[in-house]
């Protein structure tokens, strides 16, 4: 059963202008190159995480830059999806029965349901910080069912994209900061952070706010990428903030198996929809066979964890 029984309550805080560009297509395509560019290499640090505030702080401007500029370029929303997906490494790789339409972001879903199934959601306030795009929000509204889903995104034409795109009742979407939730305290019975994480400044801000947002007893749905190594000190993190693991699982493995059965699918997209200035910088942020993103989850110097966690009834 949820704790509490009230909607969450939000705390309006004043939102930073979303710089816009204006002088003409010409302009945006070499803002796009730029931002894009940037956003690459700041992903690509993942696999030279250390413990520089600098890096961290870096990888957060160029996730909001691309996403400012993706509207730009993606006019005809192929992207709902942005995670690398996961597969069953045996059989059969479908895990959920979905809508026709759905089955091209197949891969992305079943690493939703992977995180998200793993309580019963139906009756509970949802939220998903990191919520990108919106599918994995309006996936799990429509199959999960809990009683609210709201997705926070630190992107204001990430946020403006999901008004448009996504609409269920019971779900909804702001603009917000991992580290400064603009929600009041004990407002959630759950919190999703679906590879997202790796982007934020500081991990430690991020779960103090994930705690003091939840309801007694509240649990965080965790997936995200972590380089060789680091699974401790995620650990020391999350025990720190004062939440329990209840569910400790490592997907690499699956998230490889998805970023093979769907290479081909992300290869086609890239190639029709992509200036080609830009295809062998997406090859690598898609992570299709090959590049070196790729390369780093199959020699295993990235790894992928998925955690269950509940607030600890001190914290």
């Amino acid at each position: 059963m949820p704790n509490g029984t009230h909607a969450p309550a939000e705390v309006e805080r004043p939102e930073e202008p979303v710089q816009r560009h204006t002088g003409g297509q010409t302009l945006q395509s070499r803002v796009f190159f730029r931002v894009f560019g940037l956003t690459v290499r700041g992903l690509k640090l993942l696999g030279r995480v250390t413990p520089r505030r600098r890096r961290a702080s870096s990888l957060k401007r160029f996730t909001r830059g691309f996403y400012q500029v993706l509207s730009l370029a993606d006019r005809r929303a192929n992207m709902v999806f942005m995670n690398y997906g996961y597969a069953p490494l045996e059989g059969s790789p479908a895990t959920v029965a979905l809508d026709a339409g759905e089955e091209r972001d197949r891969y992305c879903i079943q690493l939703y349901h992977r995180a998200a199934s793993a309580l019963d959601l139906r009756g509970r306030d949802v939220l998903e910080v990191g919520c990108g795009r919106g599918g994995g929000a309006a996936f799990v509204m429509k199959y999960l069912q809990p009683r609210s889903l709201t997705g926070v995104d630190f992107a204001g034409r990430a946020i403006a994209f999901c008004h448009r795109q996504h609409r269920q009742p019971g779900l909804s979407f702001r603009r917000g900061d991992a580290e400064k939730l603009p929600f009041a305290n004990e407002s959630f019975d759950v919190v999703l952070n679906v590879e997202s994480s790796h982007c934020y400044p500081s991990m430690e801000r991020f779960l103090a706010e994930v705690v003091r947002v939840l309801r007694p007893g509240g649990y965080l749905l965790f997936a995200d990428i972590r380089a060789q190594g680091f699974r401790e000190q995620l650990l020391e993190q999350l025990e720190q903030a004062g939440l329990i693991v209840i569910e400790e699982e490592q997907i690499a493995p699956n998230v490889l198996r998805a970023l093979d059965l769907d290479s081909e699918r992300k290869l086609a997209l890239i190639e029709s929809e992509a200036p080609p200035l830009l295809r062998a910088s997406l090859r690598d942020f898609a992570a299709v066979k090959d590049t070196p993103i790729y390369e780093r989850f199959r020699t295993g110097e990235w790894e992928y964890v998925r955690f269950v966690l509940q607030k600890n009834g001190r914290a």
